[in-house]
């Protein structure tokens, strides 16, 4: 389930979990809050309730997690043909919200999401082991010094070199055609 709230003249699209910046509010970090300026309510498998401005009804509870402030802004004024330049900065106070649930009619949209979405279990170390790990990194042996890796049979053919006399090298095959 989602819902679209304003606040701060803005408007976010928001779902349990979710974490948003929004203008500075009067709140203290920690404290629970209720959005009540909600203006659409849908993702729940029926038709989405868009309110006329707002859906009656519908609350979106969020927690305060921090104040911050936001990326820092440069503000350039210039005039051209008379030397007026101003440059300034300019930071905007944000507050973190974490939003804890969507309250449509004074009930809560987490149990339903709870059951659509199970929640993965870890799994057992012997179930992700499908052959021998591949060693990376530097690999020490027991008494501390650089342990050999052994060589994959398919990097020994393509290093192995040719039989002796069989192939002759570029530079005796130049001296070769060049000689006669």
């Amino acid at each position: 389930m989602y819902a679209i709230v304003e606040t701060g003249g803005k408007q976010y699209r928001v779902r349990p979990g979710d974490t948003v910046a929004v203008e500075r509010l009067a709140t203290e970090p920690g404290e629970t809050l209720d959005l009540e300026r909600v203006l659409l309510v849908g993702g729940n498998g029926d038709a989405p309730r868009v309110g006329t401005p707002g859906v009656s009804g519908a609350v979106v509870r969020a927690e305060v997690v921090e104040h911050i402030r936001g990326d820092k802004i440069i503000v350039f004024r210039y005039k051209s043909k008379v030397r007026y330049r101003r440059k300034t900065g300019h930071r905007q106070a944000l507050t973190r919200l974490r939003i804890m649930d969507i309250l449509l009619d004074g009930q809560s949209s987490s149990p339903a999401r709870a059951e659509a979405e199970p929640v993965p279990t870890a799994a057992a170390p012997a179930d992700l082991q499908l052959g021998a790990p591949e060693p990376t990194g530097n690999v020490l042996d027991a008494a501390g010094a650089p342990a050999e890796r052994p060589v994959p049979a398919a990097a020994e053919e393509a290093v192995a070199p040719a039989p002796e006399g069989e192939v002759e090298t570029e530079n005796e095959e130049k001296a070769s055609t060049q000689g006669a």
